[in-house]
């Protein structure tokens, strides 16, 4: 056998795709320098033709050498009749625990019993030989919007949080503003509030933007703590210093958090000095229950004051950071908890049945504490990207950590299930960005190699997935746009994902948008995203100006999709109204969830971001036009708010069914 062929059977060993489909059908083989560049990537060595032979054989000899399984999946509360046993002795724990849940003398086969659900620990002895099998334990389905809220069709409002302007914010909407959003839109009869994702940013990280692109997805953005709201020793006022920050019709994050941080530290002194017997107490509990995790996020964040927020041009050895530093970093983590656990109870308060509804993105950046603090789990040399795709023709690189599928198996699942178990503890429903990733993920090599696909350990990841949803009774959003594989929907469904239908992507040949008679019950309906146009900016071209602006198309181009986008809204029945017609289909659907954009409410014409920009476009920055004391009684809000409460009681007596 060649090396050819021996390198090629060791990458569909390790889940290597050998090819895949693009945009135009055409298939794209992987190439060999992609194959060794995602092998090693998984620490699998691929150096020289040698070591090739040897990985092959010593993963071929792991594999066969087994006389169990490594990893079983099972039902929990169902008794699990297994096809091993081999007369062994047998011990379960929960994952990390002492205590052992069950035991079985030899037998021909093992019977895992009904078990609450979790991931735990099978120790089983047979001729003197003792083996681990990783037992993951998950309920049949995720929880539902029925089971949840005690009817299947509801609605809420997404908006960007650090877009929101409030009489005593410092420039930057945070955790107090979430709580009136919330507040507000339960008094309008909503059922949840949706809003961009939570994960840490990085403390000394003064240009990182993006909320997808984020540090540790772990731990909480703390730019969004309240400074007046904080466990006995908020400040009364800061209008002041941040005058100039709250008057800028962007957000100026770089200033913003310098100024931020600063008033952070002397209030985490007060804290230590005043701070009440009670919140000095739940601080206290907080980190015992948090872990070693926490110890070492806010060690990273500390060491990063002095080194910067890029791990990777760190000194081998940084000096370690003071004691009383990395404590602070913790109180940072506590009060940003504190204060979203309250904004989520507040939610409840006031008639939302579900609340907070947030997302859960991609991945870390390669140089922020997530990449460092799971380096043990990380793909080390790639890339999360996509393919061209109708999303975006020339392709995706996000410059985002991956976890390796072999690593991540052999940690039992625990990084994950930690991210998980935070973007679930404060919300009613999540959304999981890119959700094809817990099937395949596509690897772009820093070396220059083209990208290709490696395929995930997915009914693991599902069953992960559902064990954390049941723990925190949190329904999941799958965000499945783009170029999924057959199947790969239903199966979702089947698992209880709601999809994600966007409708200006979902139009016949004329150019109409579908009949909300015939769209899918198990979904989330929504106009646009944070990356597409809004109704207005649909309505009159705005992403159209953008492309030949940026030169992306050719005047005459331009102009052609222009005449075709305005043939297609005139084709609309929308009587001159096409925000009411819009949202009057929205609220029509079939969907489970309707989600209405505060952009579209307020008549936006610019998108939260442009795709494939970074400062030639206001990413991230905008600012909404209206104060959040003025929303409860702002006329377009409350007409959306009608149009959406009566259509979806009318669509729900109804009874429509899916009709996928």
């Amino acid at each position: 056998m060649n090396a050819f062929h021996e390198l090629a059977q060791l990458a569909d060993i390790c889940g290597v795709l050998p090819s895949f489909y693009d945009l135009q059908g055409n298939e794209r083989p992987t190439t060999p320098e992609t194959q060794k560049a995602l092998l090693a990537a998984n620490g699998i060595d691929v150096s020289s033709d040698e070591a090739i032979r040897n990985s092959l054989n010593a993963i071929r000899f792991e594999i066969q050498d087994r006389w169990f399984p490594k990893e079983i999946i099972v039902e929990s509360g169902v008794e699990a009749p297994q096809v091993f046993g081999l007369g062994a002795t047998w011990q379960l724990r929960l994952d990390g625990e002492t205590t052992v849940t069950a035991e079985g003398e030899p037998r021909d086969f093992i019977t895992v019993p009904a078990l609450t659900s979790g991931i735990y620990e099978l120790t089983a002895t047979a001729s003197g030989r003792t083996e681990i099998v990783t037992v993951i334990v998950a309920p049949k389905r995720l929880p539902s919007i029925d089971e949840l809220t005690g009817t299947d069709r509801i609605w809420g409002l997404n908006f960007a949080l650090y877009g929101i302007q409030s009489s005593r914010n410092t420039g930057m909407g945070d955790f107090e503003d979430l709580a009136g959003m919330s507040e507000a839109m339960g008094k309008q009869g909503a059922s949840f509030v949706g809003i961009n994702p939570l994960h840490s940013m990085g403390f000394s990280d003064e240009t990182a933007i993006s909320p997808y692109s984020p540090s540790h997805r772990g731990f909480l953005n703390t730019a969004y703590i309240a400074l007046d709201k904080i466990p006995d020793v908020g400040l009364e006022t800061v209008a002041g210093e941040f005058a100039s920050i709250r008057e800028n019709e962007t957000l100026q994050y770089g200033d913003h958090k310098l100024a931020h941080n600063r008033r952070l530290k002397v209030l985490y002194e007060r804290f230590n000095t005043r701070g009440q017997k009670k919140f000095v107490s739940e601080f206290a509990q907080f980190k015992d229950t948090a872990g070693p995790q926490l110890w070492q996020f806010a060690e990273f964040e500390a060491v990063s004051e002095t080194y910067g927020a890029d791990w990777q041009a760190w000194p081998d050895q940084p000096d370690p950071a003071p004691d009383h530093l990395i404590d602070f970093h913790m109180w940072l983590q506590w009060v940003a908890d504190f204060q979203l656990k309250a904004a989520q109870a507040r939610s409840k308060a006031s008639g939302m049945s579900l609340g907070h509804y947030l997302d859960l993105a991609v991945g870390p950046r390669r140089d922020g504490a997530e990449s460092w603090c799971e380096q043990d789990v990380i793909a080390s040399g790639v890339s999360i990207g996509a393919p061209p795709d109708h999303l975006s023709p020339e392709g995706q690189n996000w410059d985002l950590a991956a976890f390796s599928p072999r690593k991540l198996a052999a940690q039992r699942y625990a990084p994950l299930r930690r991210i998980l178990g935070q973007t679930m503890k404060h919300a009613g429903i999540i959304r999981i960005d890119h959700v094809l990733g817990l099937n395949r993920s596509f690897w772009i090599p820093d070396d220059g190699s083209p990208g290709g696909y490696i395929y995930q350990p997915f009914e693991a990841l599902l069953a992960v997935i559902k064990i954390e949803a049941e723990r925190h009774n949190c329904a999941v959003i799958g965000e499945d746009l783009g170029l999924v594989p057959d199947g790969f929907r239903d199966t979702l469904r089947a698992h209880g994902f709601y999809g994600y239908s966007v409708m200006q992507y979902e139009r016949d040949d004329q150019g109409k948008f579908q009949d909300p008679s015939r769209t899918p019950t198990q979904v989330l309906s929504c106009f646009a995203t944070h990356d597409t146009p809004t109704v207005a900016g649909f309505q009159t071209g705005r992403d159209i100006d953008w492309w030949q602006e940026l030169c992306w198309i050719d005047a005459e181009t331009a102009d052609g999709i222009r005449a075709a986008r305005g043939g297609e809204v005139a084709t609309m029945d929308h009587g001159g109204d096409f925000g009411a017609y819009v949202h009057g289909l929205l609220a029509c659907s079939n969907a489970n969830l309707v989600a209405v954009q505060l952009d579209d409410v307020l008549g936006a014409v610019e998108a939260q971001n442009l795709p494939g920009t970074i400062d030639q476009h206001p990413n991230w920055r905008r600012k909404y036009a209206v104060m959040l004391e003025d929303l409860s009684d702002n006329p377009e809000l409350c007409a959306i708010a009608s149009i959406m409460r009566d259509a979806r009681r009318s669509t729900m007596n109804k009874g429509i069914r899916d009709e996928d």
